[in-house]
């Protein structure tokens, strides 16, 4: 295994030191602080499906004394990669980093079987690209008009593989005027200017939410922000560096760095946490690049999550009331991997009338995990209902997540009950209070 970057725990910073994959497994004493925060050790009481078990998994692996094999694999697979057990752990353990160059060896050494790898590449050749997501819309609405989707839902989809019925049920609703809507490449700040930002449009939010990035730019630019789009970005390469696909996501970072760096701008924005957290890890998945380490940190070193960037502006534009009761669902990759909790809860109490709840065990995943929910769909289905019976035992009037995979598989998991479980990202709410923009 090739040398990893490894860090403290505490705020990722450029110019890390290089550790060995070894010494990072080192850093694990074994205390057992990681079992309760894992969403698959709860679900099975399972040690090697807990981050200390797969510790030892690779630790087993890397002496030789355990081969890498499908065993082996199925339990690296089965982790979520949600992060919750680098919150937890006293000592410090680079989990993320470990998880990630695990993954890596699994893809290169272990050979899954044909219908895994199919399904695997058609994953990877589809969500990853906004062009060819919008080419399956049309599809997607005749499928929705002639009941298809009921019928997945129903008796006879149970005929299908799980993983097909899972990618089924995903599909959010969306019209093709939202599809294949193209958003501005420039937005001047209304009143006085405060800043020149960037904003990462991303590919299923794209897609599928693009009412998301809309009420991004809106609320920047009425909180005194230029807002530039680089016009053909592509993928983050989150997808692709969670699961292993190491390389694919270097491709897909190198193409968006230069995109952006064209760009005099003090801070490169994202509304999706997936996303957020891999565009701050550019400077570590680049730092073995002569050509690109150092663009790669300076990149990193100015994403902000839109929730961390907006609390550190005094709000300017004013807030209709909006009486609601909200629960405030924590995405993994924003408060585990960018440790972004407050910011959110901040901006949403700016709001009049706004009533926050906090949802039980709200730190637990919800089972979406980026691809994890396709692979793995009967862990995710598991883990997802426990969230789901949490969000709903405070009767919120709506559901915040910052993470268009955590809505598309709270909200799939809730209709399995008969239950429309609404959703908006934070964003929608702050930019409904303050242009009057109805809620999705």
């Amino acid at each position: 295994m090739a040398d990893v970057v490894g860090m403290p725990q505490a705020e990722p910073t450029p110019g890390s030191v290089l550790r060995s994959y070894d010494s990072l497994i080192a850093d694990c004493v074994h205390c057992g602080f990681c079992l309760p925060a894992c969403p698959t050790y709860v679900s099975w009481g399972e040690e090697m499906d807990s981050p200390r078990g797969r510790i030892d998994l690779m630790k087993g692996v890397s002496e030789g004394s355990i081969p890498l094999d499908g065993v082996v694999a199925g339990h690296i697979d089965a982790c979520l990669g949600c992060m919750a057990c680098v919150t937890a752990c006293p000592s410090g353990v680079r989990y993320d980093l470990l998880i990630e160059a695990t993954r890596e060896r699994v893809e290169t050494s272990v050979q899954r079987s044909p219908e895994d790898r199919a399904f695997r590449e058609f994953v990877f050749a589809l969500f990853p690209y906004p062009h060819r997501l919008r080419a399956m819309v049309p599809a997607l609405r005749a499928a929705a008009k002639l009941g298809v989707n009921r019928v997945v839902a129903g008796p006879l989809g149970k005929l299908l593989p799980h993983r097909i019925r899972q990618l089924a049920a995903m599909m959010p609703p969306v019209t093709l005027r939202e599809a294949f809507s193209s958003l501005p490449t420039f937005t001047r700040a209304r009143g006085q200017k405060r800043a020149r930002v960037a904003m990462v449009a991303g590919c299923v939010q794209r897609v599928f939410f693009p009412g998301v990035n809309a009420a991004t730019i809106r609320v920047l630019a009425a909180e005194g922000c230029d807002v530039v789009i680089p016009p053909g970005q592509g993928c983050c390469g989150a997808l692709s560096l969670h699961s292993g696909r190491t390389e694919e996501a270097k491709r897909f970072a190198r193409a968006l760095i230069a995109r952006f760096e064209r760009e005099p701008v003090s801070a490169i924005l994202i509304n999706a946490a997936g996303c957020g957290s891999t565009l701050k890890e550019y400077g570590e998945l680049l730092h073995d690049d002569p050509a690109w380490s150092a663009r790669a940190a300076t990149f990193a070193a100015k994403v902000r999550d839109i929730n961390e960037y907006l609390a550190t502006l005094e709000p300017r534009a004013p807030r209709r009331s909006m009486p609601m009761r909200v629960a405030y669902h924590d995405a993994c990759h924003l408060a585990h991997a960018q440790r972004v909790r407050a910011q959110p809860r901040e901006l949403l109490r700016t709001i009049p009338g706004v009533e926050l709840v906090e949802i039980p065990a709200g730190d637990q995943c919800c089972g979406s995990a980026g691809t994890y929910n396709l692979f793995e769909p009967a862990s995710a289905h598991q883990i997802g209902a426990r969230k789901v019976d949490n969000v709903r035992s405070v009767k919120p009037d709506l559901v915040a997540s910052a993470n268009p995979g955590c809505t598309l598989q709270m909200q799939s998991i809730a209709r399995e009950s008969g239950v429309e479980l609404r959703c908006a990202h934070p964003i929608e709410l702050l930019d409904a209070a303050i242009s009057g923009t109805p809620l999705p």
